[in-house]
């Protein structure tokens, strides 16, 4: 530890560039991660207020939301208990003038139900008629305000807002809450549907009729339009970033370890163990690792208090831990490359030079 320190402090510029590239790369993680679990929860928000465990959909639906229609005959020997709900969801576009417009879900509930009397309000207060709705905070940042009334898709009917809900979005759309009645008129067309799905907290519910079919929330989330294939790339990403701070770090250290081979061949000379060597070059790999990840940790702290709060990114406690403990294990790796070169050098070089 002692020789890493006196060259990383004597060769100043040169150590500065190895920590500038593993700064550049961890701060790239953490943007990245954070990102990926941002868009992630995005897509899930609702869907993890509900606390729910199963869902029933229609069978043809290929397990979309969006898709799934419920019908009279379909729901005729459903039992719903207090943990049950029927829920009814469409796109749609909330308009008022002067305010642009937001593309939406919007999701019919029963005032009854588990959805409504858990809706995490933070302002306002739950509808209670069918011309009210709740709207997620996302509506807020657009600069809508309570007790403006929307108009949603080309209907007439206006609705006004008298509460914002926290924690209220799926598929990245925020949600506009409001009766199951108004969700049919929005739907048209159908009047023999009665529902797009059920929704249960208990993990033994099981419900097949007609078209009706039972799915674990899992496999609903895992269906989420573009949720796997987003999952998916972030993390082969990530996982690519992983690699190029091994081969960085593995580089530098073995350039480094090449100019310094007379250096190590005279001090086996004076009788330094090849492990005192090995030891600085790791001890020196993590020094410089720890110092790029800690500027890294700082600089993502600052993003996040200055990143508008628009763009989804959570930069977690889990975050920093994998990402941190992954960087140091990357850095220990590439330090074990140049060791091979460490241990073959021969003292006679130095004495014959």
């Amino acid at each position: 530890m002692f020789l890493a320190f006196k060259e990383i402090k004597k060769e100043k510029l040169r150590y500065g560039l190895i920590i500038l590239m593993i700064f550049l790369i961890s701060y790239l993680i953490f943007m990245l991660s954070s990102l990926a679990i941002g868009l992630a929860q995005e897509n899930t928000q609702a869907v993890d207020a509900w606390q729910i465990k199963k869902i029933v959909l229609n069978k043809n639906s290929n397990i979309n939301l969006a898709q799934s229609m419920l019908t009279e005959k379909d729901l005729k020997k459903a039992k719903l208990g207090s943990k049950e709900a029927l829920i009814g969801e469409t796109p749609v576009v909330a308009k008022i003038k002067h305010h642009p417009s937001v593309s939406a879900q919007f999701i019919g509930i029963k005032s009854k139900q588990f959805i409504y009397k858990n809706l995490e309000l933070i302002s306002g207060r739950k509808a209670k008629t069918a011309k009210e709705v709740v709207v997620d905070q996302a509506f807020k940042l657009k600069g809508y305000k309570l007790g403006q009334k929307i108009s949603l898709n080309d209907s007439k009917t206006k609705y006004k807002i008298v509460g914002f809900v926290n924690n209220a979005k799926i598929n990245i759309a925020p949600i506009v809450y409001g009766r199951l009645s108004v969700w049919r008129k929005l739907r048209g067309g159908m009047p023999n549907v009665k529902a797009t799905a059920i929704i249960s907290q208990r993990d033994n519910y099981d419900y097949h009729y007609h078209n009706a079919k039972t799915y674990p929330a899992k496999t609903f989330i895992n269906k989420l339009p573009g949720y796997t294939a987003q999952n998916a790339t972030f993390g082969l990403m990530i996982g690519f970033l992983f690699v190029i701070s091994l081969i960085i770090i593995a580089v530098f250290l073995y350039i480094l370890t090449m100019q310094k081979m007379h250096n190590f061949a005279v001090m086996r000379a004076q009788g330094i163990p090849s492990k005192t060597l090995v030891g600085a070059t790791v001890s020196q790999s993590i020094i410089l690792v720890v110092i790029g990840v800690v500027i890294a940790l700082a600089a993502m702290w600052l993003t996040e208090f200055a990143i508008p709060a628009s763009v989804p990114m959570n930069f977690t406690p889990a975050i920093m831990v994998i990402g941190s403990v992954g960087m140091l294990v990357m850095g220990i790796i590439g330090s074990l490359i140049p060791i091979r070169s460490i241990l073959k050098v021969d003292p006679a070089k130095a004495i014959g030079e």
